[in-house]
């Protein structure tokens, strides 16, 4: 049962709001300096310099998507066991084949509750304390 204050996590999306809607609510879980950044190619960059257990990324972004981040995670030896969950407001059959067969942990839906995030949470790491 791992304690979330001792998970690294990066979110990342376009949209600031959403980063601090977002970090707001993995503070109330427990989680603790959460990074943020706002495209993918701004998130390999942090990446290659900041280990991290957890990567939560919006899929719709300018420069790199979701789905190209997510790739690029699983192709960096550095990066490759990172958790990776994808944000997404869409209900996209192909774009979950996709990440499936990119590597993909989990998803979560647009919108969310606390709750559905600590479930999604919960099933890459289990139980969080």
């Amino acid at each position: 049962m791992p304690s979330a204050s001792q998970i690294r996590a990066l979110i990342v999306d376009d949209q600031q709001s959403i980063r601090q809607v977002l970090a707001s609510h993995m503070a109330s879980l427990g989680f603790q300096g959460v990074a943020q950044r706002k495209d993918g190619k701004e998130a390999l960059e942090y990446l290659e310099a900041n280990p991290t257990h957890l990567i939560i990324s919006d899929f719709n972004m300018p420069e790199m998507d979701g789905l190209a981040l997510l790739k690029a995670v699983r192709a960096n030896p550095k990066t490759k066991k990172s958790a990776f969950i994808i944000l997404t407001g869409e209900a996209n059959a192909g774009l979950v084949q996709d990440a499936v067969a990119a590597g993909v942990n989990n998803f979560l839906a647009k919108p969310y509750t606390v709750a559905k995030l600590k479930e999604a949470l919960e099933k890459v790491f289990g139980p969080i304390r």
